[in-house]
């Protein structure tokens, strides 16, 4: 299909690199860069860690907020080009891939005013190349898939008006080799034109929350607090989800 458009094969790269550039900056979170401003002028990003009554501590980094277990170590993805947000594992430098292998928990979204590119373009990175290592590694399976709203944009052969959103959440688990056993949520949503574009954070082209834990008979319950916990913006997860179903009713 891109082949035909030779623009809207080089954009979809480029914003595919972009959005790809999350395992990039996943595997540099202990490195110096993380966290610090994009240049000298421009002011970082507020990140704050906060201890709650529960065993978790709340993490507040620009429009994201989140809870995480209080032994994990969170960082900000400041300074990353249009990527935004915050990580935490118990070995941030070591959840690089988000394979399923190692514990951990992201909430991030892209600037889509930054990146420059068509909307159809973060439809098409939403339902292929966003977390592909981690439905796709050896030894992971994905249990349930729903499709919350999908509407093709014309590049992709949808309606010339379409809105060109879309949004899922899937669970599933893996077996690292040689590992325990993992469990993982991840909810994606890229917004397009559609009713969630209302909501959430102004001018996102996507938004990305993935958690992976052992897999313990307490599991799915962590995995459900920690994705509803995530607030992008004024929106939590499940009010993404409810917007984007108003089309639906």
């Amino acid at each position: 299909m891109l082949e035909a458009y030779p623009r809207a094969k080089e954009a979809f790269f480029r914003v595919r690199g972009t959005i790809l550039g999350f395992v990039v900056w996943l595997a540099a979170a202990g490195c110096t860069a993380l966290g610090t401003p994009s240049s000298a002028g421009d002011p970082e990003p507020a990140f704050l860690v906060e201890a709650t009554q529960q065993p978790f501590v709340r993490v507040t980094s620009g429009p994201v907020v989140g809870l995480v277990p209080e032994r994990w170590t969170a960082v900000p993805l400041a300074g990353e080009g249009p990527r935004e947000g915050f990580l935490a594992s118990p070995h941030p430098s070591h959840w690089r891939w988000v394979d399923g292998a190692i514990p951990g928990f992201a909430a991030t979204w892209i600037d889509a005013t930054e990146v420059g590119v068509p909307s159809d373009m973060y439809y098409l990175a939403a339902t292929g190349p966003v977390l592909s290592n981690l439905v796709t590694a050896p030894g992971c399976r994905v249990v349930r898939r729903s499709v919350i709203t999908d509407h093709a944009p014309a590049l992709a052969a949808g309606a010339a008006d379409s809105p060109g959103d879309f949004m899922i959440r899937a669970d599933g688990f893996c077996r690292p080799h040689a590992q325990a056993r993992t469990r993982w949520s991840y909810f994606v949503a890229a917004p397009g034109y559609g009713p969630a574009m209302g909501v959430g954070i102004p001018g996102s082209g996507l938004y990305v929350a993935v958690a992976v834990t052992r897999d313990t008979p307490r599991a799915p319950e962590r995995l459900t607090r920690l994705l509803a916990s995530v607030r992008f913006g004024d929106a939590s997860v499940s009010h993404l989800v409810r917007a984007a179903r108003t089309d639906l009713a």
